[in-house]
């Protein structure tokens, strides 16, 4: 399924979609929707047989209306729209089954003169890319991938927190949607329980010294199981369906997930985002305090993290007393403590 989102009045299915959301009784009457919609009731009947069609499902109570008892477990474009509010209707959206990387499915509809914020979302990545060119590990078990792509017009140096920026906004948005703490292991990785949920890759096109496409990558793993990974990512990887218990809604994570995004990055444009993000940082870093190993090529320093200095460097006190600073690297927790973050 691929879907976009013109800047357009909502399509008919959206349209009852929100009424049946935003319902109190949570019934919404056959004539109500018609009166609505401009069509007869018969036609309303006919638009929720073909959403029964693709997973969800409809109750009819006598002389209340129509009730909705179950969604598809699987990304739904116009559900995922029927979700967000405000001006958050306004973004361009691309949902996708399955795509070789969102990222590079951005970078198409870029050079296609799409308008942004312009959000893909896909279930399934056939070549999802992480840090380094590393290949990032995309089942369609139940996550979520998605690219979310502005063009801020600002200086780079800009950039240098914003994806700790954006790693603690899902840190917050998955606390408060799936009611646990994860963790944000620096510069991209979401932990929980100390292993790997999830992963961000930022990207910018810079041209005289202005950013001129910024690109947000995010990969993350909702109701999948550790099981269904290769065999050496069973102990290093898990979902926030098992960390919480309990199955993550996916269109409606989706579209808190985009809400979120577009929230961050408005306070990060408007240079609005520095309180906010030193109350977050401690509650969500989870290197403090722990002896890491940074890798930087060839070389390996090793010692205790200490958070990170306003520029977002990660701050690596050495056996020798020495503090070190890095603006890339790749961090590894010692096993003890990786074992009790």
């Amino acid at each position: 399924m691929t879907a976009a989102t013109p800047n357009l009045p909502p399509s008919t299915e959206v349209t009852i979609l929100r009424e049946l959301l935003a319902s109190e009784s949570g019934c919404v009457s056959g004539n109500h929707l018609a009166k609505l919609l401009g069509i007869s009731r018969v036609a309303v009947w006919m638009q929720l047989q073909k959403l029964t069609k693709q997973g969800f499902a409809f109750e009819a109570q006598k002389s209340r209306g129509y009730k909705l008892t179950g969604t598809p477990p699987h990304l739904h474009h116009a559900l995922i729209q029927a979700h967000l509010s405000g001006r958050n209707r306004l973004v361009n959206l691309v949902t996708l089954d399955k795509v070789d990387s969102t990222n590079t499915e951005a970078n198409r509809h870029l050079a296609a003169g799409a308008r942004t914020p312009l959000v893909i979302l896909a279930r399934e990545q056939t070549q999802g890319r992480g840090r380094r060119g590393r290949t990032w590990h995309s089942p369609a078990a139940g996550n979520l991938y998605g690219t979310f792509v502005f063009r801020p017009q600002i200086e780079p140096s800009r950039l240098q927190d914003f994806t700790l920026w954006m790693g603690l906004n899902i840190c917050e948005l998955v606390a408060n949607f799936c009611k646990i703490e994860p963790m944000l292991k620096w510069p991209n990785d979401l932990l929980l329980g100390g292993r790997k949920a999830g992963g961000m890759l930022t990207e910018a096109r810079v041209d005289s010294d202005v950013v001129h496409d910024l690109v947000f990558g995010l990969g993350l793993n909702l109701n999948g199981h550790a099981a269904d990974l290769p065999r050496e990512l069973h102990r290093r990887a898990t979902s926030l369906a098992e960390a919480s218990g309990a199955p993550v809604e996916v269109n409606r994570f989706a579209a808190a997930l985009v809400t979120r995004v577009l929230f961050a990055y408005n306070r990060f444009f408007e240079n609005d985002y520095r309180r906010r993000f030193d109350e977050l940082w401690p509650r969500f870093d989870a290197l403090r305090g722990h002896p890491v190993s940074v890798t930087q090529g060839d070389r390996v320093i090793t010692g205790t993290a200490e958070g990170i200095d306003p520029e977002g460097s990660l701050i690596v006190r050495t056996a020798a007393g020495n503090r070190e600073r890095f603006r890339a690297g790749e961090v590894t927790l010692s096993k003890e403590s990786a074992s009790s973050t």
